[in-house]
């Protein structure tokens, strides 16, 4: 989902999420090349949002660190991309609406409360990404900065 005009995506037109375990304030910019949470954990070229709060949802529970998992609503500050982890032929059209960048995210919110997955499907999760983990099977965005 890239903006072909130019203008960058503001929270009036979409809503955007970020599901974190980091501790953010309000104008606080998400930048990219910090640990990623998957993969190879190298420092990521890109950020990550979607559209869904059921994603943003994962992103938290999923997240790497300590700390309570966070939502927070963020505005984008320059073009998006799919998410090529959760999208071409594993999830066609991009039902998730997860999309990555290579520009920041302002934070304009918080969900304050969310209803998490129950805990074992949480587990599953993750025992699956260390399968896949175990296996080689890296990210398609393990790409440094």
């Amino acid at each position: 989902m890239s903006n072909s005009k130019g203008s960058s995506p503001t929270p009036f037109a979409q809503t955007y999420f970020h599901g974190s375990k980091a501790d953010l304030k309000i104008g606080d910019l998400i930048v990219p090349g910090y640990n990623s949470n998957f993969g190879k954990r190298i420092n990521a070229k890109y950020i990550f949002l979607t559209a869904t709060l059921d994603a943003a949802i994962w992103g938290a529970e999923l997240a790497i660190g300590e700390g309570k998992g966070r939502i927070y609503l963020v505005e984008p500050k320059g073009p998006l991309e799919d998410d090529p982890d959760l999208t071409d032929k594993k999830f066609p059209g991009n039902p998730t609406k997860s999309y990555r960048s290579t520009h920041p995210f302002k934070v304009v919110g918080e969900v304050s409360h969310w209803q998490g997955h129950p805990e074992e499907q949480v587990l599953a999760m993750k025992s699956q990404l260390e399968k896949l983990k175990e296996l080689g099977i890296d990210s398609l965005n393990d790409e440094e900065v």
